[in-house]
């Protein structure tokens, strides 16, 4: 499957990808820039950014309330392309979101107009949660000729002709769940992963996983499975939501975002296989 060389050119420097999630514009617009762009100074690889919709049926409270804060600020599939563009980044966005605002975008229904907005805002791929891979042919095409990756999401029940056609589907990397329900931070990381990674191994494919991952210590333990990268949101998405809710200043929540997200990516990089633990 084609794909995007911005993405392809990440997993191919051979360290474990660091993948941060926020919703943009949560709490308000101006914090969430800055917010972002922490994330890259601490380490990020791919930032994937929540384009809010209504029904965010993928999610756990703590990204829900996100969408909320993101919605009541505003955000509309516009705002999120002028937040995009207004982004002084230099890694590659992801655009997380639900496929009837990609869909209804534009004068006429279908996923055209909005795939090729994505693209001229700096947009380098999609996850779209709601959409199922049999019915991905005409999201696939215009991601094809507006060179966007599509991710999918593979979870730890996926297996059979839908695996098989979700990867037959997928371009710049495979976002493995790491455990069945919604999103969250989580204590532990689910003994499914090993099993996830362990399925998927025959496809050429990065696997970035996600959903549950909290700590260094989680990223670590990721990476030594198997995976090309992690995902993370809700544990990031809660140091908005606690420093909004308490009144710190956006320099301070920015600067606990970096220093977590260089947590995360030091983890992950503690999880690469040496030589000496392949012997």
């Amino acid at each position: 499957m084609t794909a995007n060389t911005e993405i392809g050119g990440v997993f191919e420097s051979g360290d474990p990808a660091f993948i941060p999630y926020l919703v943009a514009g949560d709490p308000n617009y101006e914090a969430s820039l800055e917010y972002v762009e922490a994330l890259e100074r601490g380490g990020a690889d791919v930032i994937e950014l929540g384009l809010p919709f209504s029904e965010p049926i993928a999610e756990g409270p703590t990204i829900q309330n996100a969408i909320v804060r993101s919605l009541s600020a505003g955000i509309t599939p516009d705002r999120f392309f002028a937040f995009v563009e207004e982004l002084d980044v230099e890694i590659p966005l992801v655009c997380m979101t639900y496929y009837n605002l990609i869909y209804q975008y534009g004068s006429e229904a279908g996923p055209q107009a909005f795939v090729e907005r994505a693209a001229a805002a700096g947009i380098s791929g999609l996850v779209v949660p709601d959409l199922p891979a049999e019915e991905a042919d005409p999201l696939r095409d215009a991601c094809d000729e507006f060179g966007l990756d599509l991710v999918f999401i593979v979870a730890p029940t996926t297996r059979g002709d839908r695996l098989e056609t979700i990867m037959e589907q997928v371009s710049g990397y495979v976002y493995v769940q790491a455990r069945l329900g919604t999103t969250g931070a989580r204590s532990d990381v689910s003994d499914q992963t090993d099993e996830s990674l362990a399925r998927l191994r025959e496809w050429d494919v990065p696997k970035a996983v996600g959903f549950g991952i909290k700590t260094g210590e989680h990223a670590e333990r990721i990476v030594s499975a198997g995976a090309d990268g992690i995902i993370v949101g809700s544990a990031l998405v809660d140091i908005v939501a606690e420093g909004a809710e308490s009144g710190e200043p956006v320099e301070t929540i920015a600067e606990r975002l970096e220093a977590k997200a260089q947590e995360l990516k030091d983890g992950a990089l503690r999880g690469v296989p040496t030589a000496e633990s392949n012997d």
